[in-house]
């Protein structure tokens, strides 16, 4: 035994000294640390012939697009029959799921499926979007914001001109009746037009039980090896009937080997790899540490609220907030590592590099050429005139820099005091727009009459999880603002968060129409001078507020132009080699079905069902592990099929409902998630680490064919 101990303090002292210090001076960036979201404005055909093999031609990528959906505003699906078969998530389907539920059912606990097509169910204000029609429009857009002088007038002509193109090419004949957006990349580098047409009658057909969509719950969120069944479908109908379309995903139950190249099409909805170091840092140091203390603190309210209320809609929110957690957490572990902050320093001395050697040659060439301003033919012009560029290209770091450090020095109040329900509690809120009524009326009568239709007392969903919020609220803003800060001090007044939360709340009168109404009556004075205990701290926090939001706002204008001018350079720079941020727009990106280390291990890069039910019986079927009864003894033959898998590929929020496919444009897979390694991937993409969780097209058809028994819709996908 002292052997063995001596061994494992040796090993320990070896495996600590051993450990390398971090040189970011010899770290490098990586080729794809700006992700793999590639556009269908400019697919990337000669970039997947070199690296696969394979040369999709233009009618691929167009195929690929057509059948692609964006799923109302918050997912990604796409057509995987000719009869307007359309695949999302299961998470994504749950509120609409849920939202067609009849009298006595619980779709969550049963599932759903639509035995005939009569009874496919509507969904209220569901629609899914097609992208039919793409115009590029970045030149006319640029040269319209470059007759603006300042960073607000820049801005407010590039919306007046948005609105002036959406309104001429919605008269156009091939335009007319599309659902027009128009889609910014590279921070303003580059603008397209993008035309959808949108289908509002979407039905569901099919979507499992909670136990399944969310097998393993927040716990397994994020992770890998992963035994969710995390689909649905639905289906688009047109006149009253089933749309028939000839673009569509073919299903294909047998396509996934470990190596072989895999497609996502979806919309990612929102990166920040664009952004410089100084804002990245502003994220790491301030914003995402609040709106991870935030979603903790609600959660927490929300959990302690619905265990009385068993409110499905509820529940969907505390999910949605776990998840958010795992994410943000995800997000600012990747901020305080080192190496990859390094990277991205690393990244932002190439590309000033490179902008320098751009216009190095752009004075050369110019030199050669004899073409300096004036007719001149001396070198002098050429040169001075690259000198002022590149010194200008230079200063935008700097500039950004400057930015950042007044953001920094009011951001405290511009977020701690804002006026944010899920932040402050509804009172508080109001009690706000109440003393702004009364600097209001004092200053501005007219917008005064305007704002006084909005001070309604609101109806508490619940006092005690008001009081959660206002005591999180409180000890919120007493760590950040600290003890002796003034909204601190007649917020707390000596006593706890949650003492003083129970207080304000008994002794407040914002929920008393009448009152307020008496107050409103009396007229500005009468509200400055009223001793309501939150109308007080409304009154203290107000200014402060206002006056944070107002520099906020002018800082965040000139922070727009100067990321927009760096946008430009870097599409300047490199084109269309780097992909923009995601927008919420389509695009593909590309990787391969590949295992990742894991636990000192390897996790496969495919797991069965037989997975799923070591899991049930290793948690003893306890929540959320556990299975409806249907699925406790399944066919020996069920056991044996694939049920998710992990792939390379680049996704991020909003991709979720994405399909996968392969170069035959057949559907293998369903994205749903990515590990812990991919959630840095909102400002970084590091494809030896991320990983793509999806459900394998062969499991669908397996689940339906042994457990839902939905022949039809086998049928439907695979012919048998």
């Amino acid at each position: 035994m002292r052997i063995l101990l001596t061994a494992l303090l040796l090993a320990k002292t070896f495996a600590v000294s051993a450990q390398p210090t971090l040189n970011p001076d010899t770290v490098k960036a990586g080729q794809f640390d700006m992700g793999k979201m590639w556009t269908f404005d400019t697919p990337p055909q000669e970039y997947f012939q070199k690296t696969y093999g394979f040369t999709p031609d233009q009618k691929w990528f167009d195929e690929v697009r057509l059948a692609s959906l964006r799923f109302a505003d918050y997912c990604s699906a796409s057509f995987v029959s000719a009869n307007g078969l359309v695949m999302t998530n299961h998470h994504c389907a749950r509120e609409s799921g849920t939202g067609v539920q009849r009298k006595g059912e619980d779709l969550n606990s049963t599932g759903f499926f639509a035995k005939t097509p009569a009874e496919e169910r509507k969904v209220p204000n569901l629609f899914v979007d097609q992208l039919v029609k793409i115009e590029d429009i970045t030149t006319r857009v640029q040269a319209t914001m470059a007759l603006g002088k300042s960073e607000a007038e820049q801005l407010q002509l590039r919306e007046r001109e948005f609105a002036t193109i959406k309104q001429e090419y919605g008269s156009q004949a091939d335009w007319k009746g599309l659902e027009l957006q128009t889609i910014t990349f590279y921070n303003g580098g580059r603008y397209s037009l993008y035309g959808f047409k949108r289908y509002n009658d979407v039905r569901l057909v099919l979507m499992p039980e909670l136990q399944l969509g969310f097998f393993g719950g927040d716990p397994d969120n994020f992770t890998y090896p992963r035994y969710a069944l995390d689909f649905s479908f639905f289906r688009v109908y047109d006149n009253g009937k089933p749309l028939r379309t000839t673009h569509f995903f073919k299903f294909n139950p047998n396509g996934i080997k470990e190596g072989e190249p895999v497609f996502v099409t979806g919309n990612p909805g929102s990166t920040e790899r664009l952004k410089t170091v100084a804002e990245l840092e502003l994220d790491r140091d301030l914003k995402i540490q609040y709106v991870l203390q935030l979603l903790r603190n609600r959660a927490d309210a929300l959990q302690a609220y619905n265990a009385k209320a068993k409110n499905d809609s509820i529940q969907n929110e505390i999910f949605s907030l776990e998840n958010s957690l795992k994410a943000y957490g995800g997000q600012l572990d990747g901020l305080r590592d080192p190496y990859l902050m390094a990277r991205k320093a690393a990244f932002e001395q190439q590309f000033k590099a490179d902008a320098q050697r751009l216009e190095a040659g752009r004075g050369q060439s110019k030199v050669s050429t004899g073409s300096g301003r004036n007719g001149a033919t001396g070198n002098e012009s050429a040169v001075g005139n690259t000198a002022s560029r590149v010194d200008i290209n230079l200063k935008l770091w700097d500039d950004l820099a400057n930015n950042v450090a007044d953001l920094r020095k009011y951001y405290k109040d511009n977020t701690y005091l804002a006026p944010l329900e899920l932040a402050r509690g509804d009172l508080l809120v109001f009690a706000h727009l109440l003393a702004m009524y009364a600097e209001a009326a004092r200053q501005s009568p007219g917008r005064a009459e305007q704002m006084k239709e909005l001070l309604q007392t609101p109806r508490l969903t619940d006092r005690s999880l008001e009081e959660a919020y206002l005591a999180a609220h409180l000890g919120e803003v007493q760590a950040a603002l600290g003890n002796d800060d003034p909204y601190v001090k007649a917020a707390l007044n000596g006593k706890s968060p949650k003492e003083a939360a129970a207080y304000l709340l008994n002794n407040t009168k914002m929920n008393d129409q009448g009152y307020i109404n008496d107050l409103i009556t009396k007229g500005p004075a009468a509200i400055s001078a009223d001793n309501d205990p939150l109308l007080a701290l409304a009154r203290i926090a107000v200014p402060r507020y206002q006056k944070a939001a107002l520099a906020t706002q002018e800082i965040n204008r000139r922070q727009a132009v100067l990321r927009s001018n760096l946008g430009r350079l870097l599409y300047e720079v490199y084109g269309t080699a780097i992909p923009p941020d995601a927008t919420f727009s389509l695009r593909i990106n590309d990787g391969v079905v590949k295992g990742v280390p894991y636990n000192g291990t390897v996790a496969p890069y495919q797991t069965t069902f037989a997975g799923l039910y070591d899991r049930y019986y290793s948690f003893n079927g306890k929540f959320p592990w556990s299975l409806p009864k249907r699925w406790l003894n399944p066919p020996a033959e069920l056991l044996r099929q694939p049920m998710c898998f992990i792939s390379t590929n680049d996704i991020i929020g909003g991709n979720s409902g994405s399909p996968l496919i392969n170069k035959n444009r057949e559907a293998v897979g369903l994205a749903f998630d990515g590990n812990m390694e991919s959630l840095p991937g909102s400002f970084i993409f590091v494809p030896d680490k991320n990983r793509t969780v999806s459900v394998n097209t062969g499991a669908i058809v397996a689940s339906m064919r042994y457990i839902y028994k939905a022949t039809r819709l086998v049928q439907e996908l695979v012919g048998k």
